[in-house]
């Protein structure tokens, strides 16, 4: 709308309303100027709709504000339910349907409400009555607002640019392959041989790459016998490799009878894998999809033109700029020293490059008797979901909230790595997706199980107790990650495989867990941000080129932040990660969600586990800035994890 129309609507309105409204009114109708497209109406029904629609009397903006809510809520949670619900078929451990199953998937029953939400009114209602803050307003002025003020800023901030139905279609098929590739990309590793000729896994044993081969080295630190563990923990190491630039040869992928597989060698049965039959960049050509999407968005959000800019200061409400430095300070951190030494004298030998992996501060069961622990205990995914309540009673839950949380979640096995969904509307339960084999549990599934059931437990409070609709919700991910964290640290309790711990080795040891995690993450989280920099850098790249520049940053990483440490890495373990793949730019969100998780943890100290995570979790939906202050009464720092952790190393010896 010109400047004679938007003066026109703006004198309207103060004709209605009384001069008092002007200058709000010249913002709102500014706003809604911004976004009116011809197909809207003509000038005179841009002044009308103004005039019409703007509300000034408190009363009036109060009962607007609850309406709002109330629509968002019902639209949006209803729809997220449908959506979530056909995708089951293609996220569960269940026999496929190849000719549906991607089809229900990718269904989506109002492809075009972004632009429903303007062409119905709605959207226009709202921009013209509340203001959509900038991160920086929320910040500076957040902590003062009151409930009602970041109500209004979250009802605000729903309504962003207007995209194209065509192209937010076309982003779910990219998303959807992606995801399918990452949760289908399981590596044979029964035929899997060392230098040696040794074999390592039982046959029609498979991994999901990235996620279990890591969880299958950090088995070997729970080897009766450490030399054994330790050539498995090499072999899978360059499955890892092998995984992360393209080389894994593509009959691993699929069932067979393969000859024995020197991984490290690339070789079957001793004949060297032809180029040829390599699996090669098609992840990076995953990679290339999610990023010409990304540009093709850019376009449509002047506020935030780069993917980096959505995902860290829209989404995460962390600047990129902070994002990189709490990552750098991490990894920079002078404490990481007394570390390292502490893991040289745990694991008695030089470190290896997949040492970054270890996370078992304390001597724990062989891995095949945690697997037998938890069959016995929870054979299946119904036998845990039945037991929730009481497995929640034993955290410290009183038993009505036990209850009420327990029962609200449901446990299936996924076929990728695990996840948690969390529910669209305060009457359906939360989702638990976590790894079988073979339909039961082992310890690696149970120990994502009680991560994802962190989620649930955030999920289902943040759903529940938060002040107001707008408000359901923690800031992001990184936050909802922290109680992922600390859930999964209470996997060997939930088992009954804690007591007799020493609670102040223990706090160290949880501690010490913590900052190893967040180290060996926040190097590829690291690495996701400069991929993407290099990529806006040299839009035209090919997947071999991606490939290429993503492992020559995994070096630089290394080199600066491990290397002299754990020597050179042959291995590429800083670009292993699938999540780069599927979940673009999520990375950064473990790093910083293990850092809140260890401030809310050091918080916790003296305090009821289950009733803080009950008061945390219902702050809401405010900036993680000023979530954590309400949380804990202290900024987010990567500092406190580091000096902690270099106290840890001195109090385990």
């Amino acid at each position: 709308m010109d400047a004679d129309t938007r003066a026109a609507a703006v004198d309207a309105v103060a004709a209605r309303c009384g001069e008092a409204a002007r200058a709000a009114a010249t913002a709102g109708v500014a706003r809604i100027a911004a976004r009116w497209r011809a197909d809207d109406g003509d000038a005179a029904a841009f002044v009308a709709f103004c005039a019409s629609h703007y509300v000034e009397e408190a009363g009036d903006r109060a009962r607007l504000l609850d309406r709002l809510e109330a629509a968002l809520a019902l639209v949006d949670g209803h729809l997220y339910e449908i959506r979530r619900g056909l995708r089951r078929w293609a996220d569960l451990e269940v026999p496929p349907a190849p000719a549906f199953d991607d089809v229900t998937a990718l269904f989506d029953p109002a492809p075009d409400l972004a632009e429903q939400w303007f062409r119905q009114g709605i959207a226009f209602v709202a921009l013209l009555n509340f203001e959509p803050p900038t991160l920086a307003t929320m910040l500076a002025e957040g902590p003062d607002w009151a409930v009602e003020r970041w109500a209004a800023a979250r009802v605000a901030k729903r309504f962003g640019p207007r995209v194209p139905e065509a192209l937010s279609q076309e982003g779910r098929a990219i998303r959807h392959a992606a995801d399918t590739f990452v949760n289908g990309h399981h590596i044979r590793v029964d035929n899997l041989v060392d230098a040696a000729g040794e074999p390592w896994f039982e046959p029609g044993r498979k991994l999901v790459a990235h996620w279990l081969i890591r969880e299958a080295i950090r088995d070997g630190y729970r080897a009766a016998d450490p030399g054994v563990g330790l050539r498995r923990q090499r072999a899978l190491a360059w499955v890892m490799r092998r995984h992360a630039d393209g080389t894994v040869p593509r009959s691993q992928l699929s069932d067979g009878e393969d000859p024995p597989w020197d991984a490290a060698a690339n070789a079957l049965d001793g004949v060297p894998v032809d180029a040829s039959a390599h699996v090669g960049p098609e992840r990076f050509r995953h990679w290339r999809a999610q990023f010409d999407f990304a540009r093709r968005l850019d376009v449509h959000h002047p506020d935030h033109p780069t993917a980096m800019a959505r995902a860290c200061d829209r989404d995460r409400e962390i600047p990129e700029a902070e994002v990189e430095r709490i990552l750098v300070q991490l990894l920079d951190a002078p404490e990481r020293a007394a570390m390292n030494d502490w893991l040289r004298r745990r694991l008695g030998r030089p470190l290896e490059p997949f040492d970054i992996y270890f996370d078992a501060a304390l001597p724990s069961e062989d891995a095949d008797a945690l697997d037998a622990r938890v069959a016995a205990v929870y054979p299946d995914a119904a036998a845990l979901e039945a037991d929730l309540p009481s497995l929640l009673g034993r955290l410290g839950f009183a038993p009505d909230d036990a209850a009420f949380l327990g029962t609200r979640v449901r446990v299936e096995l996924a076929r990728g790595a695990g996840h948690a969904v969390q529910p669209g509307q305060p009457e359906y339960p939360a989702w638990l997706r976590t790894n079988g084999r073979n339909g039961r549990l082992a310890w690696a599934g149970f120990d994502i199980a009680m991560h994802e059931l962190g989620h649930n437990i955030e999920q289902l409070v943040s759903c529940h107790r938060v002040p107001r609709p707008a408000l359901r919700g923690v800031p992001n991910t990184a936050c909802s990650e922290a109680f992922a964290f600390l859930f999964q640290a209470e996997a060997r309790r939930a088992l009954g495989l804690a007591s007799g711990i020493d609670p102040a080795v223990g706090q160290a040891a949880a501690t010490l867990e913590s900052a190893l995690s967040a180290i060996q993450i926040a190097g590829p989280g690291l690495l996701e941000l400069r991929a993407w920099r290099w990529l806006y850098a040299h839009p035209e790249a090919g997947d071999a080129e991606l490939r290429d520049a993503v492992l020559g940053l995994a070096d630089e990483i290394w080199s600066r932040h491990f290397e002299p440490d754990f020597g050179p890495d042959p291995y590429a373990l800083m670009a292993a990660y699938q999540h780069m793949i599927a979940y673009p730019l999520y990375l950064p969100n473990y790093a910083i969600g293990h850092i809140v998780s260890h401030q809310i943890r050091s918080h916790l100290t003296g305090r009821h586990l289950a009733a803080e995570t009950l008061r945390i979790c219902a702050i809401g939906n405010v900036t993680p800035a000023l979530w954590l202050e309400r949380a804990v009464g202290e900024p987010l720092s990567a500092r406190r994890l580091a000096a902690d952790a270099g106290a840890a190393a001195a109090v385990l010896g």
